[in-house]
């Protein structure tokens, strides 16, 4: 049984996920459901792991990561936080470095993570508009006059 190996932060850690990320992530998961059923159950999910706060959804990118390779920006990523690795997740981010956390499962039960079309919107909605949002802003204090 091959477990997840810990990469160091840096820009080694972006991996493009791909049809073989969402197959190791069904791996762990059924590895993982195969030892809960041979376990004794224990409802004490307290104990378990927690994500990390420095990787939640919305926030910067630590700088312990540094830069973003250029072709990875706004490309679907294998999730950093060890918390997801066996949750069927993946983060996108942005020039900015925000995290953006997406659910691997097909979205409208037809759009699996790697369909064209969903693959573009999630380019859309992580976008960072600056020059329109500077150019409504602009808009606005003209039209107040």
């Amino acid at each position: 049984m091959m477990e997840q190996q810990l990469v160091p932060p840096g820009p080694d850690s972006f991996r493009p996920f791909c049809r073989e990320s969402l197959d190791a992530i069904e791996r762990r998961i059924a590895d993982e459901n195969a030892k809960k059923s041979k376990a004794k159950p224990n409802n004490d999910d307290d104990d378990g792991p927690k994500p990390s706060s420095d990787l939640e959804a919305g926030k910067s990118l630590p700088l312990i990561y540094g830069d973003i390779p250029k072709g990875l920006v706004s490309t679907p990523l294998e999730d950093l936080d060890t918390f997801y690795s066996n949750q069927k997740t993946f983060i996108v981010l942005n020039r900015g470095k925000a995290i953006f956390r997406f659910n691997a499962t097909p979205a409208l039960y037809v759009l699996n993570p790697f369909n064209p079309l969903r693959r573009i919107s999630i380019k859309v909605l992580v976008h960072s508009y600056p020059s329109i949002r500077k150019g409504l802003t602009t808009f606005n204090v003209f039209a107040v006059k």
